[in-house]
Formats: structure tokens, sequence, C-alpha cells
């Protein structure tokens, strides 16, 4: 599984979630509620959102 990682596009890299891409698809946290725990999202879904906001969604 790789390592959790923070967008880019976030200033000072805070306020955002956190995501960290598997076979299955992804993870994905609040980076200001950790402890709360992750989502995983299903690669079919993950690619859609990610070309969807590729694309301006």
């Amino acid at each position: 599984m790789n390592d959790w990682h923070k967008s880019s596009y976030s200033p000072n890299h805070s306020n955002c979630v956190e995501a960290r891409e598997h076979a299955g698809g992804a993870d994905v946290r609040d980076t200001q509620n950790r402890e709360n725990g992750y989502i995983t999202v299903p690669a079919a879904q993950w690619v859609a959102l990610l070309a969807g906001l590729e694309n301006g969604l």
C-alpha cells in the first residue's frame, strides 16, 4: 500500500484530505481528524473522481 499524501493544491498543505492509492482504489481521510479513520473509495469511482476534477467538475 502506498503512503498517505496531500494535494499539492492545498494552501500550506493544511486543512485538506490525504489519500493513499492501492489496487482496490484509494483510502481518503481528513488531515485534521486522522484519528477518525478513513473511507475507502473503489477503484472505478476513484478514477472517475480524478477524471472529473481534471475536467473542471
